[in-house]
């Protein structure tokens, strides 16, 4: 008899254990919990390539970019969204950068910041200026990852889009309206 209770005992103290296991294992952190992430194009703006700053609108970054002709053409800016679990995160924007001459400019904001402006004056020997953004989700710092560089793009005949959830974080530009001119972008993200 007692080798059946034995047997019992330790068969239920096996699956106590076992259970014990399941419930003391914690459950994964809150942050840890997958998120959706979606750049949201909201619109475009066109201005006048030679003498108008231009910054997106309010809680949008640049995701696009297009010109036409020469410095007396227009450009149009193509801002988006931000949007994590359905919610818009904020962008706050900082100053313009110094003057980089644009046959020759080379910019990237810094880590884990987009483009949210430029501002361009006179042709390729005038000057270019760019305005980053930093971004926040419920006060949380968006990270953006995975920087590259575009391929090349003539200057004056393209039009250039961000590739889904990614951001602009710069551009280069070498020579005239027919110079080489190239896109840096991101992925959006958050910690985990």
């Amino acid at each position: 008899m007692r080798n059946k209770a034995s047997s019992t005992a330790a068969a239920a103290l096996t699956a106590l254990t076992a259970l014990a296991a399941v419930t003391v294992a914690a459950p994964a952190p809150a942050s840890a919990a997958a998120v959706t992430i979606k750049v949201e194009r909201a619109g475009g703006e066109t201005v006048r390539e030679w003498i108008d700053p231009f910054t997106c609108p309010t809680n949008t970054v640049l995701t696009g970019r297009s010109h036409y002709g020469d410095e007396d053409d227009p450009t149009t800016y193509y801002c988006s969204f931000i949007l994590i679990n359905g919610e818009q995160a904020q962008v706050y924007l900082g100053d313009w950068t110094a003057r980089q001459k644009e046959s020759r400019s080379d910019y990237s904001a810094p880590d884990h910041q987009a483009v949210a402006g430029r501002w361009h004056e006179g042709d390729e020997n005038g000057y270019t200026r760019y305005r980053a953004a930093s971004i926040y989700w419920r006060g949380q710092r968006v990270l953006l990852a995975n920087g590259d560089i575009s391929g090349v793009y003539r200057e004056s005949s393209h039009t250039w889009q961000a590739d889904e959830n990614k951001v602009m974080t710069g551009r280069l530009h070498n020579g005239d309206e027919n110079g080489a001119t190239y896109y840096r972008f991101a992925t959006v993200t958050v910690a985990g």
